[in-house]
C-alpha cells in the first residue's frame, strides 16, 4: 500500500489542478491539522481507489485555521490535533454549526534534536518547561542554563505555530496552560519546516507529531522524556503512547464532521471507510491506532448524529478515551 508521505507534499497543487478537469458526482472538503493530515490523506488516497467519482480534498491550514473554515461552513470535515476550544464552541453556536467529534488516532509528541547533538540523553518535563515557559523568553538562551553539565552553546528552539493544535497541547502539557509559551522561537504550522530547521541546526531542539519523526529518522535524534528527574526516561512508541506511559506528551487526534454534511451519502461512505481502515493506516503513517472499542463508539456517535464535544470544560492531558466516550 503506497501512501502519500510528507516528502510528496509538493505534489498537492498539481494533483488538485489536474482533478479540476474531471467531472465528479460528489465531493468532500477537508482542512485543518498538518498532523492529522497524514492519516486523513492516507485514508482519502485509499478511498479514491474504490470511489473514484467522489472528490476528496484535504488541506493543511493548521487546527485553528481549519476550525475557522469549518465554523464558517466552508468544509465538511476538520482535522484537529486537539479538541475544539471554548471560544470555538461559542462561534459554532453563534453560527449554527453543529458537529460530530470523532477521535481517530493517538499521537506521541516527539522531542527531537540534530543527530550532531552528542550531549542530550533525555529531558525532564521540568527542563522542557524551563526551555519553553513565557518567563524564559530573553533569559534562557543556552543549553548550559537548562542543565549545568551541558555546553554553553546557544539553545535554538523550533515549534508549532500558534494556529496549531500541537502548539495548544504542548503548551498545556508542559507549561500548564494552553497557548502559554515563549515567543522567541522558530514557529511554523508546517511540520516539514520544523524538521528541516532542527535537522540542520546542531544547537536546535523542536517538537512535532511522532509521524514526522518516523518519516525523517535519518535526519533527527529522538529524545526520551522523564516525568520527574528520578523517573524512567520514556521514548514515544506505539506501546508507550497507547498504554499512556509516555506522559504528558501523548494525545488523541480528531476529525470533526459538520452535522449537515454527515447526512450526505459521500460523507457517510468516507467516514465509514475511515473508521474501518484507521487502525491499519494509522500504523502506516506512524501514528498509534485507538482501541477497537473506541472506533466502534466513535462510529456509533456518527451514525446517530451525536453532536457536541465530550471535552467541553475538560483537560485532554492524560485522558482515557474509552472511559470518556462510554460515559457519553
Amino acid at each position: 500500500m503506497k501512501l502519500l508521505t510528507p516528502k510528496y507534499l509538493f505534489l498537492i497543487p498539481a494533483i488538485s489542478l489536474c482533478s479540476c478537469f474531471k467531472q465528479y458526482k460528489d465531493k468532500v472538503n477537508i482542512d485543518g491539522s498538518s498532523s492529522v493530515y497524514l492519516l486523513t490523506e492516507a485514508v482519502a488516497e485509499e478511498f479514491r481507489k474504490i470511489e473514484p467519482d467522489i472528490r476528496i480534498t484535504v488541506g493543511i491550514s493548521g487546527t485553528g485555521g481549519g476550525f475557522k473554515k469549518f465554523l464558517r461552513g466552508e468544509t465538511d470535515i476538520s482535522d484537529a490535533s486537539r479538541p475544539i476550544t471554548k471560544s470555538e464552541l461559542e462561534i459554532s453556536r453563534s453560527n449554527g454549526i453543529q458537529f460530530i467529534e470523532i477521535p481517530v488516532s493517538y499521537d506521541g509528541m516527539a522531542i527531537v534534536v540534530s543527530p550532531k547533538n552528542d550531549f542530550v540523553d533525555y529531558l525532564t518535563v521540568e527542563e522542557l518547561k524551563k526551555m519553553w515557559s513565557p518567563e524564559s523568553q530573553g533569559k534562557i538562551n543556552t543549553w548550559k542554563q537548562i542543565r549545568d553539565s551541558w555546553p554553553n552553546v546557544p539553545l535554538n528552539l523550533y515549534g508549532a505555530g500558534t494556529s496549531s493544535g500541537t502548539y495548544d497541547y504542548f503548551t498545556e502539557a508542559i507549561n500548564g496552560k494552553a497557548k502559554s509559551s515563549r515567543g522567541d522561537y522558530t514557529a511554523s504550522e508546517d511540520d516539514n519546516v520544523l524538521v528541516q530547521g532542527v535537522s540542520s541546526d546542531k544547537n536546535g531542539l523542536g517538537y512535532f507529531g511522532l509521524a514526522y519523526y518516523s518519516e525523517n529518522k535519518s535526519k533527527l535524534k529522538l529524545i526520551p522524556v522523564k516525568v520527574t528527574a528520578d523517573a524512567q526516561a520514556v521514548y514515544p512508541t506505539e506501546i508507550t503512547v497507547q498504554n499512556g506511559t509516555y506522559q504528558p506528551l501523548s494525545r488523541p487526534e480528531f476529525i470533526y464532521v459538520n452535522a449537515k454534511s454527515a447526512t450526505k451519502p459521500a460523507v457517510k461512505k468516507f467516514i465509514q471507510f475511515y473508521m474501518k481502515n484507521a487502525t491499519v493506516l494509522a500504523k502506516e503513517v506512524g501514528y498509534v491506532p485507538l482501541p477497537p472499542e473506541v472506533y466502534e463508539l466513535s462510529h456509533s456517535r456518527f451514525k446517530t448524529l451525536k453532536t457536541g464535544s465530550v471535552f467541553e470544560n475538560k483537560s485532554i492531558v492524560g485522558v482515557n478515551l474509552l472511559q470518556l466516550l462510554s460515559e457519553k
